[in-house]
């Protein structure tokens, strides 16, 4: 079985949940804000920050954007099955294409799932283009997206 299937889970305690809740909502609080929040002193929870990074529980702080507001009108997902020996090939091909905002290499007929941001119907095309030279391709374009990408539910106490 590979290691990374069998990695040791970290229940949270209270307040280390709620920290990470706090920042999952608002990555730009400051650790006084957060202490009153928990009631807590900064240097308390500076310190369970520091755990939690050290832990890889926290594994960074992000900005989100809205891709309409910045020029992207059109989402598309693309299943991709590439052509005989062309699997590495394929997964350079997606992480060198900017348009591609993730990607899951997946198990069944299809061996990769991607999410494209696009400026119109024509950049797919010309996307699609270079990819179905190595890659069999099956494209559904976004109407509306009812659960936009999350954080998995924080496991609290053993819970």
């Amino acid at each position: 079985m590979r290691s990374n299937l069998k990695n040791e889970v970290r229940a949270l305690d209270g307040i280390d949940a709620k920290l990470v809740s706090l920042l999952n909502e608002n990555a730009r609080m400051s650790i006084a804000e957060l202490g009153r929040a928990v009631n807590m002193s900064s240097p308390s929870v500076n310190e369970r920050l520091k755990r939690l990074e050290e832990a890889g529980i926290i594994s960074g702080y992000t900005v989100t954007l809205d891709p309409e507001q910045i020029g992207y009108t059109l989402q598309a997902i693309v299943r991709m099955r590439q052509l005989p020996g062309k699997l590495k090939e394929l997964e350079e091909l997606i992480q060198s294409i900017p348009q591609f905002i993730e990607c899951d290499r997946v198990t069944g007929e299809d061996c990769f799932y991607a999410r494209l941001c696009l400026t119109d119907i024509h950049q797919l095309d010309e996307i699609l283009n270079r990819v179905c030279e190595i890659a069999e391709t099956n494209t559904s374009i976004v109407k509306s997206t009812p659960v936009k990408r999350r954080q998995a539910p924080l496991l609290v106490g053993g819970s």
